[in-house]
């Protein structure tokens, strides 16, 4: 695949969005040019899909796709009117949290009138852009973070599904708490997630015990889905997780591999 049919069309810098939505003006036409820029020029098959474990709509998949549509429709009726930010954490590494972040962000892309965003920030264990077979060679997340000449439309890829991109974690760092809680990462969250109306981000976290990572990103964001792998991790476990969030942000907990 080329590199630069990969990665999303830059919007006009030009067009001053802010100002519209501060006079409480949602035009069609943005949302519409929205949805345009993110058609995929190929959409990947559903033998495709499925080697990436990404939901679809066809029958071999229906329960685990109207498990992530019940998912994002709970999330959606919490979140109320306006796009939201949800952070993905497994209790523990293995969980399956980017598998429950990536079909998440699948199931919203699957309404045609919305558009998602998944950002992978496990940093350690970066995965989405393996499981997705998306070329990063433009850099990612990381790489966006530490280089305040990157422009944020350099590392966000289509990834075949439509309305869906992906921001891969970038290169590999031992500590990234300071940058995820610095004023670039906070700004790059609001302008991607103002710049279109429809676009609903998915934040996938590391693990929550034994770092403090997903709680510092759980700042960024509005609501949190805690993933549990069946058998994996106790109900203290559990309970110690969901400790380290403010309790009015969690949404609940999947419990993933279920036999």
């Amino acid at each position: 695949m080329n590199r630069q049919d990969n990665l999303e069309p830059i919007v006009d810098p030009t067009v001053n969005q802010d100002t519209e939505r501060s006079q409480g003006v949602l035009r069609r036409v943005d949302a519409a040019r929205s949805l345009a820029l993110l058609d995929e020029p190929k959409a990947l098959t559903t033998r495709e899909l499925e080697d990436r474990r990404v939901i679809h709509r066809n029958d071999s998949v229906r329960e685990q796709a109207d498990a992530f549509r019940e998912l994002r429709t709970r999330l959606l009726a919490a979140g109320g009117e306006r796009n939201f930010v949800t952070l993905v954490a497994p209790v523990s590494h293995g969980c399956g949290g980017s598998f429950v972040a990536r079909n998440l962000a699948a199931a919203f892309a699957f309404d045609d009138t919305k558009t998602a965003l998944l950002i992978d920030c496990d940093v350690l264990h970066p995965s989405q852009h393996t499981a997705l077979r998306v070329d990063t060679a433009s850099g990612g997340l990381m790489d966006y973070l530490e280089d305040s000449s990157l422009d944020v439309s350099r590392i966000l890829y289509r990834t075949g599904v439509p309305r869906l991109r992906l921001i891969p974690s970038g290169r590999q760092r031992e500590t990234t708490g300071e940058s995820f809680s610095s004023f670039r990462m906070r700004a790059m969250i609001d302008s991607v997630r103002s710049r279109y109306p429809d676009r609903y981000l998915i934040l996938d976290s590391p693990s929550v015990l034994g770092s403090p990572d997903a709680r510092i990103l759980s700042e960024l964001a509005d609501m949190v889905v805690l993933v549990a792998g069946y058998g994996l991790v106790t109900p203290e476990k559990i309970e110690a997780a969901l400790a380290s969030f403010p309790s009015e942000k969690v949404a609940g907990v999947v419990f993933n591999n279920l036999p």
